[in-house]
């Protein structure tokens, strides 16, 4: 298990990681201490606790309106996925018929 020295909010943590993660964890860091200077700029400094707990809040939000919103842009994949299939299906009956037409002036 790799140990990692992140900083949130001017304070180092140190934290353990799987091996190779290390970069992953720094950038997820990254993420949690711009929110909590966010929430600090807001609010000011109202102690590492409530800080990291409204850091958190506003990224659990983030995560939930994302969460939102994909499953509304897989809903519209899945559409347009049936849409693109009728529309094969129209495409293949009407190059049949099609073809069809072709053979019997061919013949006549």
């Amino acid at each position: 298990m790799a140990q990692v020295t992140i900083e949130v909010n001017g304070r180092p943590y140190n934290v353990g990681c799987e091996d190779g993660q290390e970069a992953h964890l720094r950038e997820l860091a990254r993420m949690f201490d711009t929110q909590v200077r966010q929430v600090s700029k807001d609010l000011g400094q109202l102690g590492d606790t409530r800080l990291f707990l409204l850091g958190a809040l506003l990224m659990a939000d983030e995560l939930f309106e994302l969460r939102g919103r994909l499953g509304a842009l897989q809903g519209e994949v899945a559409r347009l996925q049936n849409d693109l299939a009728r529309t094969e299906k129209k495409t293949v009956a009407a190059l049949e018929a099609a073809a069809q037409r072709i053979e019997k002036l061919a013949q006549g």
